[in-house]
């Protein structure tokens, strides 16, 4: 397996560490060598790692790629999540306490470089946290009041290592490079209450009213107790067994912060933080349905060094996506060169990284549901009346907000359009997805891969009723298992 340390300038990287090749973030992203790579272990020590930076886009795409990234998304959005960090302040406090007795100030940084410390006696505390985040170098910032407490966790780049740090940190380094494992934690197990996470002001829920009422009734016939929380109500979560998130999922919103306490702690949980964040980014999967060789709209990756070649590989209209849209949130459709340039520059000045697409226009979208790699329903959607997308925000009527749907059974799916689907929920693992895919000149291509899709009563349920939602109460109920 290739190894290559990835950093925001190589020229600047002091460290001698041999059989390992240094390059830059840029280069990483942009060059195409990099993702016909195929295996690769990708150590990300970029300078920032916040959302949507070159950092943060290093180890998305490193996953979409196949690639093994250090840290993961999954632990740089961790990092930024103070509701988990508290959490750890919960589960480490006896070793912090501990640990940091002897400290006579009120405040104290811990610096964990590869998972060490240069002081011995922080070394449990050291590897722990490490443990925990899977981040190369970073800092932890206590404070005390009655107790020792954490303040704030934060990555580090190279250059702030002390001088006097350098010698241990470089021993540090040599040990960390040449290891063969770096084992993250494993779900455990566990027996059955669900939660159902809901959000009452979510402008576009995955499910109405009667939908989750649907899923109380079913799941009171299958011997499960089940309750309707809301996001603020995540320190309920360990006193149950199970998690369905049916709020609109981000990596910055409460979804996110629910799904990734719920796997910590051995929760069973649909659907996974790896999967949200796989789909909520559009960068990803452009990148990882372009390795799978799964067919779609001609699609580039733009960042600021490309963008006068975007148009001669997608053409006009061309649609332009942020990486994190869902619902049509983000999603803008460029008809002339001029108005290309100006929303493209708009939108790189949120991201890095964005996504441009040909623009492959039709009555209706394939909504192919997925749960654990089956499909179990198949919807028609059609775009918004008078509009070019199924949802329509700016419509003044409501009505006019989504476009009609039809419900059909399995079997009446074109068999190429089933197989792209389930193919492309491999690229996402086990979970509950949406597939989308348009027919284009009886040409299939993947538009969307959804995670928490629409689960609504009187649409998705439309042909298969209630063993909708018995597939999924199922495959929570297969996880405890």
């Amino acid at each position: 397996m290739q190894k290559y340390i990835v950093v925001n300038q190589p020229d600047k990287w002091n460290f001698t560490i041999e059989n390992i090749t240094v390059i830059s973030s840029q280069d990483y992203l942009t060059n195409p060598k990099f993702s016909l790579v195929q295996k690769a272990r990708i150590f990300n020590l970029c300078r920032e790692y916040h959302y949507q930076s070159k950092g943060y886009y290093v180890s998305l795409l490193a996953e979409a790629r196949g690639h093994l990234a250090i840290p993961t998304v999954k632990n740089i959005v961790d990092l930024k999540t103070l509701k988990l960090v508290r959490i750890v302040s919960d589960e480490f406090d006896d070793i912090i306490q501990q640990s940091l007795k002897n400290i006579k100030s009120r405040e104290f940084t811990l610096s964990i470089y590869f998972g060490q410390n240069v002081a011995q006696k922080y070394k449990e505390l050291s590897a722990l946290f490490y443990k925990h985040f899977q981040v190369p170098l970073f800092r932890v910032k206590f404070s005390f009041n009655t107790k020792w407490n954490i303040q704030s966790v934060k990555v580090i780049s190279e250059s702030e290592i002390p001088n006097d740090h350098f010698e241990s940190v470089q021993e540090f380094a040599n040990q960390y490079f040449s290891k063969k494992r770096y084992d993250t934690p494993k779900l455990t197990k566990s027996d059955f209450d669900l939660a159902i996470l809901a959000n009452p002001n979510d402008p576009a829920p995955p499910s109405n009213p009667k939908g989750l009422k649907k899923f109380m009734e079913i799941a009171e016939k299958m011997n499960i107790y089940a309750e309707i929380i809301e996001p603020k109500d995540l320190s309920q979560l360990s006193s149950f067994d199970a998690l369905l998130i049916r709020q609109s999922t981000e990596v910055n919103n409460e979804a996110y912060a629910f799904a990734r306490k719920a796997q910590q702690e051995g929760i069973a949980i649909i659907d996974y933080p790896d999967a949200i964040l796989k789909c909520c980014n559009k960068v990803y999967m452009a990148e990882a349905l372009q390795n799978a060789n799964i067919n779609t709209p001609k699609t580039i990756i733009v960042h600021k060094d490309n963008l006068n070649d975007v148009l001669h590989h997608t053409g006009l209209p061309c649609v332009l996506k942020a990486p994190d849209s869902t619902f049509s949130f983000g999603v803008k459709k460029a008809k002339s060169k001029e108005e290309f340039n100006h929303l493209a520059n708009t939108m790189l000045k949120e991201s890095d990284l964005i996504i441009a697409q040909e623009f492959c226009p039709s009555d209706y979208d394939w909504r192919i549901g997925i749960i654990d790699g089956e499909p179990f329903f198949a919807c028609k959607y059609y775009m918004a009346k008078g509009h070019w997308q199924i949802y329509n925000w700016k419509a003044k009527k409501k009505d006019d907000q989504d476009g009609d749907a039809d419900c059909l059974p399995i079997e009446d799916v074109p068999k190429k359009v089933l197989k792209m689907a389930v193919k492309s929920a491999k690229l996402i693992g086990d979970g509950l997805l949406g597939i989308d895919i348009k027919v284009v000149n009886e040409k299939p291509m993947v538009i969307e891969i959804n995670d928490n899709p629409n689960i609504d009563f009187g649409v998705e349920d439309g042909y298969y009723g209630d063993l909708v939602y018995t597939k999924i109460l199922t495959a929570l109920k297969n996880r405890l298992d």
